[in-house]
């Protein structure tokens, strides 16, 4: 069992350490029956329970290499241990099993939910469209051919369109050229993949550019190359027409600072920094959309096409950047957290607890649920990864992603329930270095060459070749290629044991097994140590010497060539992993003419049936895998057929290919984009007018403080310190000359007229900066609290105590309350509406802008465009009976309802697009981890939270937060959210950790918040505080919430200059 050599490591070492490196956990020898058998009682207990017949093994050969007094004292210790350790898997698998059980039992009550809802609105003949009966309209087979019928194929016809593709790949070291794959476990091939698919991107008619966003580093530990804010891949099309080209064109990585600017990070350590890497992109996407329009949008923002996150954590930045942008969102996940959190708790090494402090794996799984909240499309390279492991994800159910399916495709209601599309787009590969082979009898000159055996000089070949060869004693027979690392799952060991124990094999091939590179053994990790130990003992054992090659180095460039010199024997490529997620060796084999024999256990199943090339087999039948291999290598007509299969249609894993199905897939999205109208060059103009009389007479002033203080505005290039003073005069002479105009003065005095009368675009427009107040003060019953007042009161007068600074800022709130509800509260302090530049109300499901356009009867109204962005798979209807159900109802398999509710709607409190409910019992109010489960496995996707000392619970859209509403008026009014300063308290509602993070300054008052509500936010084994905000930060700063205005003043000053 290739599998349990570190448990032969382990008894081993006990063994040699001698007693001291025992637990002294084991009960006395008196305590045990005089008639003990520790070898029976470890077969009986241990190896009968535990499955383990390698330890058995152990076991045995310890009881004949030790003396009968030395072996009864330590067998007996060694007995307890194991005995223990064979406890405490049990116990992990049960409580797995549990889990298990509970999901399964909540997975069936939500489709059973589904099913009660949604067929109420159906007819008759409708009915059997319900999760639990199978459609009978169309066989699979043909259900699949009409809907990819429907999709038009990506061709040369859209060369007209233009398109601006972002890719998000964070963790790693990302570049062009001359990649560091395998420098640690970050840098692998999912850097390779990105790379590389930016390139194939920006060469397809109708994309004009593709960036590929990382992480900047800035540290001596790594290359400075990694530091270099932008790199160019390509310049675009290879088609050479170049007049499609342009001044952007082509694909770059762009590289986004985020995180500590000196340090190298492990993914793992990367998550509370997302928000952060969220806010420095959108910078970049609104500059880069600007400029894209003034060349090619005809003066309009041309907005991403699409925005595609690669694995967990680009995944979760993918969905905040789509939400803020309101664009589509597409997913690949490489390796998924819930697969990998099911393995490591099989082991049983390793506690849940252990693993999610180690892999930060809850973090990394609610990435991948939120991705699944908001993206389009899922891309995976097998139907395997599919079934088996988006399966386990709660925001994915195959059953109801097929029936909601069908009644979109009908325009039945499906009262806002969406599961994403999974599309299967095998990675695509460069084949361009493919040499292409003749069946001739070339090799045996090039082998001949190697030997020299005519005694003419040898012929000029590869090293590697040399490497290989200098292994076997006939090196002209086939050679069967095994290329992975040491690694169990990889199954190595099968191998040799199916090559060894079956003659015919060994007598008409050799074995050639390219294990990674190795020094020394004993200095490598104890799982590969152990593997490569393995195959040294199986070549001695069935005596191998001179039919098995393992040699110890090579290079990435080395690969095709061994994998040409496999093709000249005749030879066969093999893949025997116990689980193989897709299998890219096998592609590349087949492009240098080499059939295969692959496990039937993952993505070989989908190449098998795309290149008809080789044979699947059982990778836990040894005897299956001889006879497979036997068969390719002796009947050569199947191996030519299957040779020729493969060249036939490799085409289809090239990155064209790759490509084309990827834009055809993304095109049958539904497309978003901003949908607002951009600002009237009339309205521009009055309003840059106003703007600049206004501030003539300080621009020295203005100049000078900008010189002193050294603050600069990232996205505003007017505030750019390289371009200030030029800035500057330009708006002094465009102001001069407009002044000299007959008509001004008549202009101007009618603009005095109208500085207070509301108007259609709101001073966020004119301002720099933003001071957000966010604070969550209320009493028991949700009241906000006098004390909120005066904070307010005392912010107001510290920012107008500075005239330069009242002049450039500007003000929001940002609350749970309504705006009815925050209307009367100011009113209660005297405060007026219009000394805010927006209001952010009802969780973030509603924005103002005091001083524009009104209502009659003077009643504010919302920003029509915020409502309409965060639309966006809204299921009001849905979620306010599924909410309803699922707080009032009793946990267990009977579902019996509370004799009291637990919540009530709060319809004053609610709007369009927030459902608020009063919280009745708090302690039986079930927490957002819980809800979101139960929501998402219904299909149902929304922004859940507690708010208001938890006596509220508020429903928004899933893309409306109070942060995504700040992101909004970034990409909305050009408001950069790194100029904003965000004032909270210490605790707050359950979206509170949401607020702290990102690019913008954070203020926190203590002692401001006595109580929030985020006791309610996560259940026990979900992810952590410290998973979402960063442990230190130069942009959080902390002061008492008792200031004086003066002291108010400079506390905001020492903020303004974070980060700086």
């Amino acid at each position: 069992m290739a599998g349990n050599e570190w448990i032969n490591g382990y008894l081993e070492a006990i063994l040699s350490s001698g007693a001291s490196a025992i637990e002294d956990k084991t009960p006395s020898s008196s305590a045990l029956n005089l008639a003990f058998n520790p070898t029976k009682y470890f077969v009986e207990e241990v190896v009968t329970g535990v499955d383990e017949t390698d330890l058995h093994r152990t076991w045995i050969k310890v009881v004949a290499t030790r003396n009968t007094r030395e072996r009864s004292s330590r067998l007996e210790n060694m007995c307890w241990r194991i005995w223990h350790l064979a406890r405490k898997k049990k116990q992990l698998e049960w409580e797995d099993l549990q889990r298990l059980t509970n999901r399964r039992l909540e997975r069936e009550q939500g489709r059973k939910d589904v099913t009660e809802d949604m067929s109420e609105d159906l007819s008759e003949g409708e009915k059997g469209d319900v999760l639990g009966e199978t459609p009978t309209l169309d066989s699979p087979r043909k259900r699949f051919q009409r809907n990819f019928s429907n999709l038009e194929v990506w061709s040369d016809s859209n060369k007209e369109k233009k398109l601006y593709i972002i890719l998000v790949s964070l963790h790693g070291l990302v570049r062009g050229e001359n990649m560091e794959l395998g420098s640690d476990s970050d840098t692998g091939g999912q850097i390779k993949y990105v790379v590389e698919l930016a390139k194939a991107l920006a060469n397809m008619p109708g994309v004009y550019r593709v960036d590929l966003f990382t992480r900047q580093i800035a540290s001596p530990e790594v290359d400075w190359s990694y530091g270099e804010p932008t790199e160019m891949l390509n310049t675009g099309s290879e088609d050479g027409d170049d007049t499609d080209l342009g001044e952007s064109s082509g694909a770059y990585i762009i590289r986004i600072p985020f995180g500590p600017r000196d340090k190298y990070l492990r993914k793992e350590l990367l998550w509370p920094y997302i928000q952060e890497f969220v806010d420095g992109a959108l910078a970049h996407i609104i500059n880069m959309s600007k400029a894209l329009g003034e060349q090619i949008g005809g003066g309009q923002p041309v907005w991403p096409y699409v925005i595609h996150g690669h694995y967990a954590d680009a995944g979760d930045s993918a969905a905040l950047l789509s939400g803020a942008l309101n664009v589509p969102m597409v997913l690949t996940g490489h390796s998924l957290g819930r697969n990998k959190l099911e393995q490591l708790i099989k082991q049983g090494r390793q506690s849940k607890e252990d693993i999610n402090s180690t892999y930060r794996i809850m973090r990394r799984i609610e990435g991948e649920e939120l991705s699944l909240d908001a993206a389009e499309l899922i891309i995976t390279s097998t139907k395997q990864e599919i079934d088996e492991q988006w399966g386990l994800y709660d925001g994915f159910d195959v059953k109801l992603e097929k029936v909601l399916r069908a009644r979109a495709r009908r325009g039945v209601n499906c009262h806002g329930r969406y599961m994403p599309r999974m599309a299967v787009i095998p990675p695509g590969m460069d084949f361009s270095n493919v040499m292409a082979q003749e069946d001739t009898a070339d090799v045996d000159g090039d082998l001949a060459a190697l030997t020299n055996a005519d005694g003419q000089s040898p012929k000029a070949i590869p090293t590697i070749w040399s490497e290989v060869m200098r292994f076997l004693t006939n090196p002209h027979k086939p050679m069967i290629l095994a290329l992975s690392r040491p690694d169990p799952k990889k199954n190595i060991t099968t191998l040799v044991k199916a090559f060894g124990e079956c003659r015919p094999l060994r007598e008409l091939a050799n074995l050639t097994l390219i294990m990674g590179n190795r020094d020394d053994i004993d200095e490598m990790s104890g799982v590969t140590a152990s593997v490569l130990t393995t195959v040294l003992k199986l070549v001695d054992r069935y005596d191998l010497y001179g039919q098995v090659a393992f040699p110890k180095h090579h290079k990435q460039s080395d690969v095709p060539e061994i994998y040409r010199l496999a093709g000249k024997t005749k030879g066969v490529f093999i893949n025997p992993a116990l689980v193989e997620p897709f299998g890219l060796t096998l592609i590349e084999a087949a492009a240098h003419g080499l059939p295969m024999v692959a496990t039937k256990n993952g993505g070989p199943v989908d190449i098998h049936r795309a290149l008809n090339n080789g044979l699947l087999v059982d990778p836990h039948d040894q005897q299956a895998i001889a006879d497979a291999l036997l068969k390719l290598v002796s009947e050569k007509n199947l191996w030519h057929e299957c040779r020729k299969n493969g060249w036939k249609n490799i085409h289809l894993f090239s990155w064209p290919e790759h490509c084309r199905t990827y834009l055809t897939r993304v095109a049958a999205c539904r497309m978003r984009h901003p949908q607002w109208k951009t600002d009237n060059p009339s309205d521009e103009l009055a309003a840059e007018e106003s703007s600049l009389n206004d501030s003539l007479k300080d621009v020295q002033d203005m100049s000078l403080r900008l010189s002193v203080d050294g603050e600069k505005t990232s996205l505003n290039e007017s505030f750019d310190a390289s371009a200030t003073a030029d800035a500057i005069q330009d708006q002094v002479n465009r102001v001069l000359s407009k002044m000299k105009r007959p008509e001004m003065g008549k202009q101007e005095s009618e603009g005095d007229k109208k500085d207070n009368v509301p108007s259609k675009y709101p001073m966020l427009r004119r301002r720099r900066k933003l001071i957000v107040i966010a604070l969550d003060c209320y009493d028991t019953n949700g009241t906000p609290q006098k004390k909120m007042i005066q904070i307010i009161q005392e912010i107001l007068k510290a920012i107008k105590s500075d005239p330069q600074v009242a002049r450039v800022s500007g003000f929001a709130i940002s609350t749970a309350m309504s705006i009815s509800e925050l209307t009367a509260f100011l009113k209660s302090g005297n405060i007026k509406l219009t000394e805010f530049d927006a209001l952010i109300c009802s969780s973030g499901s509603e924005v103002f802008y005091p001083g524009t356009s009104t209502e009659e009867h003077g009643k504010l109204y919302p920003d029509p465009d915020y409502s309409s962005h965060i639309e966006y798979r809204w299921g009001g209807d849905g979620l306010r009976k599924t909410i309803w159900k699922l707080m009032n109802t009793q946990e267990g398999v009977k579902q019996e309802k509370f004799v009291t509710s637990v919540i009530e709607e709060d319809v004053k409190s609610g709007n369009s697009h927030c459902i608020s409910y009063l919280i009745k019992d708090r302690s039986k109010a079930k927490k957002v981890d819980d809800m979101r489960q139960k929501l998402r496995m219904r299909g149902l996707r929304c922004h859940l939270m507690y708010c208001r000392n938890s006596t509220r619970m508020q429903v928004v859209p899933l893309l409306a937060s109070r942060a995504q509403a700040l992101r909004y008026l970034f990409v909305r009014w050009r408001l950069n959210v790194a100029n904003m300063c965000v004032i909270l308290g210490e605790t707050g509602d359950t979206d509170y950790e949401e607020l702290i993070s990102g690019t913008h300054k954070t203020l926190i008052l203590k002692g401001a918040v006595e109580e929030g509500s985020e006791n309610l936010l996560r259940t026990s084994g979900s992810y952590l505080r410290e998973d979402v905000v960063p442990p230190e930060s130069p942009l959080i700063t902390y002061t008492s919430g008792n200031e004086t205005v003066e002291e108010f003043a400079n506390a905001l000053r020492q903020v303004s200059r974070l980060g700086t």
